[in-house]
Formats: C-alpha cells, sequence, structure tokens
C-alpha cells in the first residue's frame, strides 16, 4: 500500500501516465465490449446448409434488390403514345385528292382525246412517287379507264373508310389490322369488282398511324412507377436463413450485406465501435485532464476496472437468459464510490457510462428477436443515479445502507414499470425473480462500497468525507485527550473550526476538510495544556520563564502534535494541516520579550519551523486560528474592531510571505476576509445590558 502512495503522490501531475491511463481506459472497454456489440459471423459458403437460423444484427436496404424492383416496375410501364388528329385529315384530304386528280385528268383526257398511256404519264406526273408505286400500270389503266360516276362513289367511299377508320387510334403494330377494315368499309359499294379492289389496294395505303410514341411522358411514367417502390431493407432480427435451409445467391448477398460471413473484411464495425469508445471517454478524458490529478483517475481506473470485471464475471455464468443477469449486476456501487471518493459531478458520469456499458454487454436480444432494448440500461442509470444522489456530504455507514435500500427501491419501481409495460408477457415467476434482483443489486451496491471504501482509501491515501465524519466524531480518543487534558484549547479548536469551514465553503475548498482539521490542530498542546493561554485559570507559568524556555515550549507544540497524529495513523491531510498552520511566523510577544532581557535576539530563533502552509485549508486554518485568538482577546468586540483584526491579520500573513507557497488567489483571500467577519458577527453580537436588580423587602398585606 505505501509503495502504491508513494508512486500515486510523485507521479499525480506527470502528463506521460496519465495518457497510460486514459489508454488503458480505452483498451479495457475495446476489449471487454467489441466482442458482444460486433455481430458473430458465419463461415458459410454457397448452397451449404444453413447449421442455426441466422437473423439480421442491424437494419439495411438492400440496394440491388431495391434497384432490381425499380427496374421491373419500369418495364412494366407500357410506351405513351399521342394521338394526332391532324394525321386523319391530312390523309383524308390525300385519298380526296388522288381521286380528283383522276377525274381532273379523265375530263382533260375527253376533251383532247388523249390516248390511254397519255393519261398514264400525266397521272405519275402529278401523284408522288411512292403512291404512283401502289399499283401497276394496267390498274392504273383501269381506274383511269372507269366511268366517271364510279370514280366518284370511289372517292366518296374511300374517304368515308378513312375518315372513320382513322378516328381510331393506331399504332404501327395494329397498322395491318387497321388496313384490314377497308375491306368491310367498301364491301357493298357499287363498283366492279376489279375496279373495287383496285379502290381497296389505294384506301388500304392511305391507313397510316395515327398515334406517335412519346418519350418524355414515358420516362415521366416510368420513373413515378420507380418512385412508388419502397427500398428493400433487411430489418434488424429478420431472418435471412432457417436452420437447414440451402444458402442460395440471395442469402448469400443479404448475409454479406449485414456483415455475417467471415470472408468479410469490412472494417466498419471496428471504425465504428471505436468511435463510441471516444465518445463514451470524452467527458472523462476532459474532467480529470482538467480538475483532477493522476491519483484521482487511477483511482476512477480502479473502480471503473473492478465494475467492468464483475460484469464479465456475471456475463459468464451459465444461465438461460442471460439478459436477466444483468439486473443483478451491482453497478450502483460504483457510482456510490466515486461519488465518496471523487465527487459528485463524476459520479453523474459514471452511472451514465456504467449504464452504457451494462446494456451492451448483456444485449443478447439481437440474437433473440432482433430488437435492442434500453431496458437494462435505463435500470442501471436509475440505480446509479439514485446511489449517487441519495448520498450527502455528509456520510457516515448508516448513510450508505440508506442509499443501497433507496437504490433497491428504485431498481424495483423501474423494473416494475418495464415489465407492465410488457403486458403480461411475463409469468408471475419470472415477475418475482426481476424483483428479487433488483433489490439484491441495490443490497450488494451497500455492501460492495463498505467494504471496498476502506480498501481504497488506504490504498490510495484518500480522505473521503465519510472518513472525516468518523473523525469528527467526539469520542474520538484525540479528541476526548483535548476536552479533559486542554478545555480551553477544545474550545478554542471549535471556534476556529467554525471560521474555517465557512470560509473554505465560501472560496470552494473542502470545508469538512478544514473544520476536521481545526479539531486536531492544537493537540500538541496537550502535553503541556498549562502553558497555553486558554488553558490558564490562575497565573501564568510563563511569567516564571525566560523567553527561549517559553519559546521553545510554545513552539514544540506543532511537532508534539504531528508526532501524536502520526502515532494514531492519521490522514496526511490532517497532519500537514496541523504542521502547517502557524507556517514561520514570528512569536512576537517572546521576542520582543527576549529583546528588552538581551537586546541582541535573533528573529529566526522565535519562528515557527514551518512549512508554511501548502493548501488554501491551510492557510484558512492558520488565519482563521490567529483571528479566533486576538478576537477573542477584546474586551468589547465590535464590528469595526474585528474587520480591523482580520484584515490585518491577513496582510501581516502576506508581508510575511506566510501565504506564498500555496494557491489561494487576493480574490479569494478577500472573500475569506468577508466571511471570517460575518460569522465572528455572528457569534460576538452585541446583547442587552441587563441593569442589576435591586433587592428590595417582600411587605406582607
Amino acid at each position: 500500500m505505501e509503495r502504491i502512495r508513494f508512486f500515486l503522490e510523485h507521479t499525480s501531475h506527470v502528463r506521460f501516465v496519465r495518457y497510460l491511463l486514459f489508454l488503458f481506459l480505452g483498451l479495457m472497454l475495446f476489449a471487454v465490449l467489441y466482442w458482444q456489440v460486433k455481430p458473430h459471423q458465419y463461415e458459410l459458403r454457397l448452397f451449404d446448409i444453413a447449421k442455426e437460423t441466422i437473423r439480421s444484427p442491424i437494419t439495411i436496404e438492400d440496394k440491388e434488390a431495391t434497384e432490381k424492383l425499380k427496374r421491373e416496375a419500369a418495364d412494366k410501364v407500357a410506351d405513351v403514345y399521342t394521338l394526332k388528329k391532324e394525321y386523319a385529315e391530312n390523309r383524308v384530304d390525300l385519298i380526296s385528292s388522288l381521286f380528283t386528280t383522276i377525274m381532273d385528268i379523265q375530263a382533260k383526257a375527253k376533251e383532247e382525246s388523249e390516248a390511254q398511256t397519255d393519261m398514264v404519264d400525266a397521272l405519275q406526273k402529278r401523284l408522288p412517287p411512292e403512291w404512283f408505286s401502289y399499283l401497276s400500270v394496267n390498274e392504273w389503266k383501269t381506274l383511269l379507264h372507269a366511268a366517271p360516276e364510279d370514280i366518284k362513289n370511289a372517292k366518296e367511299a374511300a374517304v368515308t373508310a378513312v375518315h372513320s377508320i382513322m378516328a381510331e387510334r393506331i399504332t404501327q403494330s395494329e397498322l395491318d389490322k387497321a388496313r384490314e377494315k377497308v375491306t368491310d368499309e367498301l364491301k357493298y359499294v357499287m363498283l366492279s369488282q376489279p375496279l373495287k379492289e383496285i379502290v381497296t389496294k389505294l384506301t388500304k395505303q392511305a391507313i397510316i398511324p395515327n398515334v406517335i410514341y412519346d418519350r418524355t411522358a414515358t420516362e415521366e411514367k416510368r420513373r413515378q412507377a420507380m418512385d412508388e417502390i419502397k427500398p428493400v431493407r433487411i430489418l434488424q432480427g429478420q431472418v435471412i436463413a432457417e436452420e437447414g435451409q440451402f444458402i442460395t445467391n440471395e442469402i448469400y448477398h443479404q448475409l454479406q450485406l449485414v456483415g455475417l460471413l467471415q470472408n468479410d473484411r469490412s472494417f466498419q464495425p471496428l471504425i465504428g465501435f471505436f468511435l463510441l469508445v471516444l465518445l463514451l471517454l470524452s467527458p472523462i478524458v476532459y474532467y480529470f485532464g482538467r480538475e483532477r490529478t493522476n491519483k484521482d483517475l487511477f483511482l476512477f481506473t480502479t473502480i471503473f476496472t473492478i465494475t467492468m470485471l464483475m460484469m464479465v464475471f456475471v456475463r459468464l455464468l451459465p444461465q438461460g437468459n442471460t439478459i436477466s443477469t444483468g439486473y443483478l449486476v451491482p453497478v450502483a456501487f460504483a457510482a456510490m464510490l466515486v461519488r465518496i471518493l471523487l465527487g459528485e459531478r463524476i459520479a453523474v458520469m459514471t452511472a451514465i457510462l456504467c449504464a452504457v456499458c451494462g446494456s451492451l454487454m448483456f444485449n443478447e436480444e439481437i440474437g433473440a428477436n432482433g430488437t435492442i432494448q434500453v431496458s437494462l440500461a435505463i435500470y442501471l442509470l436509475t440505480g446509479g443515479l439514485a446511489g449517487s444522489f441519495f448520498l450527502s456530504s455528509q456520510l457516515r455507514k448508516a448513510k450508505i445502507w440508506q442509499a443501497g435500500v433507496f437504490v433497491a427501491f428504485i431498481n424495483i419501481v423501474v423494473m416494475l414499470a418495464m415489465v407492465l409495460l410488457k403486458n403480461g408477457h411475463y409469468s408471475f415467476s419470472e415477475m418475482g425473480m426481476f424483483l428479487l434482483m433488483a433489490l439484491a443489486s441495490g443490497v450488494f451496491s451497500s455492501i460492495l462500497t463498505i467494504g471496498l471504501l476502506p480498501v481504497l482509501e488506504a490504498g490510495f491515501g484518500i480522505l473521503s468525507p465519510m472518513k472525516l465524519i468518523e473523525l469528527s466524531n467526539p469520542n474520538h480518543p484525540l479528541l476526548r485527550k483535548i476536552l479533559t487534558e486542554a478545555p480551553g484549547t477544545y474550545h478554542h479548536s471549535i471556534m476556529v473550526a467554525n471560521l474555517a469551514e465557512a470560509a473554505c465553503e465560501a472560496i470552494g475548498a473542502n470545508g469538512l476538510l478544514a473544520r476536521v482539521a481545526c479539531y486536531y490542530h492544537d493537540i500538541g498542546k496537550t502535553k503541556r495544556p498549562r502553558y497555553f493561554i486558554e488553558n490558564q485559570i490562575g497565573g501564568n507559568p510563563h511569567d516564571h520563564l525566560s523567553p527561549q524556555l517559553s519559546k521553545n515550549i510554545i513552539l514544540a507544540h506543532v511537532a508534539d502534535g504531528v508526532a501524536m497524529l502520526k502515532k494514531h495513523r492519521m490522514p496526511r491531510e490532517i497532519i500537514d494541516i496541523a504542521e502547517q498552520h502557524h507556517g514561520t511566523t514570528l512569536l512576537k510577544y517572546f521576542y520582543h520579550k527576549a529583546l528588552q532581557q538581551t537586546g541582541d535576539a535573533s528573529p529566526e530563533e522565535f519562528r515557527y519551523p514551518g512549512p508554511k502552509p501548502q493548501t488554501k485549508e491551510a492557510a484558512i486554518v492558520s488565519i482563521a486560528d490567529s483571528v479566533e485568538a486576538a478576537v477573542r482577546s477584546l474586551s468589547n468586540p465590535s464590528k469595526e474592531k474585528i474587520e480591523k483584526i482580520v484584515r490585518s491579520i491577513i496582510a501581516d500573513r502576506l508581508q510575511d510571505n506566510q501565504l506564498n507557497e500555496c494557491d489561494i488567489t487576493l480574490k479569494e483571500l478577500e472573500i475569506v476576509a468577508r466571511t471570517l467577519c460575518e460569522t465572528l458577527n455572528g457569534v460576538f453580537h452585541s446583547r442587552i445590558e441587563y441593569p442589576e436588580i435591586r433587592k428590595e423587602k417582600v411587605k406582607h398585606a
């Protein structure tokens, strides 16, 4: 233990040691929790048989399957065609013009007595080339030599047929079918059969597709169809492969996608957990990097390591439902210990950190039903916070037991709430088991806190509030010794304790430490109590001693007190304040007395050996000790006199360089001065002077 304390005291501010402790915390978190968070991987190949039911550990989108569905949806969308009504009008005009041209050529030929060949040539010149190719020369001749009345009838029939047929939508694929309708349309036209066939041929050629492909509308419809496809997701807990099922291409792809194949070399889970560890450690690094020593960090690391090892032990227990054993872990003890030894703020951080780690370590729902529950995290967090907040600065063992009972109560309430939220999911026996574990967790937290507290205090040399409360017990042997052997010193110590505690709390220092240190700071006076003025009833023995001998007696009370405190194994902080509360101040009374007697006394001989105050608490105890003695010597203390004495003593300490080895500031000294004045004014407040009551004879009636 002594070696550990020596190492911690001499490396309290070494940055390298601090970085090593941070690194250890990170590695421990990584080593303990990563294998609980990392999904189990399987050694499977295509067409293997699954030896167990495999569920997805995460929710992830299957982009390949989503794209496939989108492509299928787009392919199902038919091409969009737009009906062009003007096409029908154009083709009607075209077929009408054709027969009109024939009629014109016939009329002209009749007037000029042209031959058939000339009529065909004239027609060929006036028709588009492709139209002339639709009929043979003989067929054109037949048409040209038809009776004008027949041509007129043919024209009307053709125009009617084209207008009727092209009023409907005709696509390229439907063109042949539409042209076949021409035969039906011209079936009852009064024409010779050869002429009817020729007219039918021409009319069919007039029928063309009247709808065109609309690329923009088609693409828009396909895009809408693709947008309606919801992403294909593999849900957390979703069964990917049943036990005994063949590993198909689709299953293999899904296993690969969620990272369950051993040949998957993805570093994403590793990187993700690394970031999680950084997030968990960041408040710890910030807190201990700014406000605490390496000894405090090492203490926190020890408590947290014990907690993690306890979690690992419970996690390895052969239980059927490992998630339930997490409720048995007395994690609250970590927050309670940290609250007692390091403070409330870091205790809250500890409760949060333990809750997160516990929920990760005992999270088996991924393999059970695929959903990550926060119930255990809430349970652990509320228990830790309850234990931390219940413990006040005035700590006793009974208070720790009460905190454990309170934690058990909170655990039961939280557990009952979560069980009831399951709406009958658990049986009465299971509910009873859960509640029993909640009770046991709180009780075990108290047992562990009480058991580990003295070990940690001794190992790390920590003076906890609980230890200070124990030392403030009036039944302590040293305090009884002061009370019985030096009652004046005891009363003086109580008064100084009140002053020092108020001043320390005003500037944020440890008021409880200052109070308890004041109880023991003059323990050395019990060796020769009557040589100190507060214990003198009759004459002053120093009147019959030389200044040098008196000086030796007065100075010796510091060394005597330190020796007695060490003999009783008092904490180092108490011993230091007792040793430093006079610093290297001058015994002015005996120094001036020696000057009057000898004329050549050295001031160094009449100074306390020191050391000077090293902490704020020691400095305030030193000031309060002198202030109390000086104010007590006043016959009629007033506010003005008290303030003058307080500020004079503080100024004298500064001028004598008694406070140059501690970190107290001038601003804090001003606060200390005001606080001491306020406290002393409350103690030495003015009282009503009662008149003397004269005795009068009582006259009887």
